[in-house]
């Protein structure tokens, strides 16, 4: 690969950006050698960098137990799976199905956008899964996007207590990460975020869709958008574009971008000032009761 481009590619891979020089993306490229470098290198950078401190200090007992990066080689390995064998009679051999699927779901979940392949010609399952994986996103502490790993594990485990508290209301259990107990304040804030990331997608799906664009390219534009991902499906799939968008959508896309990659809550303070919390009233009171 030129200079030039390996400098470009490089930098979009380790900062998940996505960005190529070419409008078919790496598959202009048409190298196998160069998909399967880019695939490794997505998925280190959609890992926790701190977990690189511990490989570092040779600690690989963290990394080992670290439950975050368990679920995450687990919904890659099981989504490049299940999309293998359904794009199996698209691409005839197992070897050519399988460098296009690891391809996409790594550049999916790890939110870099980079492609080798048109998906929206996939079969539907495949394409929903890579929807999934737009939600997911990578590890926390990550370069990548999305919803993130962690955070799902812990919306899953809240739902999984609430029912078994369903069935022994009196059974007292603690949501546990990586065989410490998450405190009650760290899920209420997950759940919290995980309500306003479902809201803002309700709120900007609403308005892209006055654009009256078939509802994939309308709900996935936010997603992906929302996601940092890049491509989405339908019109703003990997050969497509947010050209055909109006002004206001790519205005309000434009926003969950910055929602997205700045995770909600600092955006809504700055653009909200009231609903910051006035720390000072609290202690006038204390020292009028003293």
């Amino acid at each position: 690969m030129p200079l030039f481009d390996a400098l470009c590619n490089t930098f979009g891979t380790a900062g998940t950006g996505g960005f190529a020089i070419y409008g078919a993306s790496i598959g202009a490229y048409g190298s196998v050698y160069f998909e399967v470098v880019i695939t490794v290198f997505m998925f280190l950078f959609g890992i926790n960098f701190n977990l690189y401190f511990f490989l570092i200090l040779r600690d690989f007992k963290p990394i080992l137990k670290n439950e975050e990066l368990r679920w995450y080689i687990g919904i890659v390995a099981l989504s490049i799976a299940a999309i293998t064998i359904n794009i199996l009679p698209l691409y005839h051999t197992l070897a050519e199905s399988l460098r296009y699927s690891s391809f996409q779901v790594v550049s999916i979940i790890t939110t870099t956008g980079y492609a080798t392949a048109d998906f929206n010609l996939w079969p539907t399952l495949s394409k929903m899964i890579l929807f999934f994986l737009m939600v997911v996103g990578a590890c926390a502490g990550s370069t990548g996007g999305g919803l993130k790993v962690t955070r799902l594990m812990i919306v899953l485990k809240k739902i999984k207590l609430n029912v078994q508290k369903l069935w022994h209301p009196h059974k007292v259990e603690a949501i546990m990460v990586d065989g410490k107990i998450v405190d009650k304040e760290t899920v209420d804030q997950v759940m919290a975020f995980f309500g306003a990331w479902m809201i803002l997608i309700a709120a900007a799906t609403l308005v892209v869709a006055l654009d009256d664009f078939d509802f994939e390219t309308t709900l996935t534009a936010v997603y992906t958008c929302l996601g940092n991902v890049g491509p989405g499906l339908g019109l703003c799939g990997p050969t497509g574009s947010f050209a055909l968008f109006s002004a206001l959508s790519k205005i309000v896309l434009s926003l969950c971008m910055l929602l997205g990659r700045l995770e909600i809550y600092p955006i809504l303070i700055f653009l909200f000032p009231l609903l910051e919390i006035d720390k000072r009233k609290p202690v006038l009171r204390r020292r009028r009761e003293d």
